[in-house]
């Protein structure tokens, strides 16, 4: 009877290996990152467009004001 006794560094490697070939956390990195740039697609939008509201704004209230 033979029995399979690993060594300290087999079995570190084989964790090692384990923790290498482990992808169940990537989804959810892909998914942050999907969030973070489409954040960054609308907190650009927004800055482009405040701009033009803003004075749009302004205009719309100095004729009021005019009237």
């Amino acid at each position: 009877m033979t029995t399979n006794i690993l060594r300290p560094r087999d079995e570190a490697k084989g964790t090692w290996a384990a923790f290498l070939e482990d992808d169940t956390g990537a989804t959810a990195i892909e998914y942050g990152l999907i969030a973070a740039l489409i954040s960054v697609v609308i907190i650009g939008a927004v800055t482009q467009v405040g701009g033009s509201l803003s004075t749009t704004f302004n205009n719309v209230s100095a004729a009021l004001a005019s009237n």
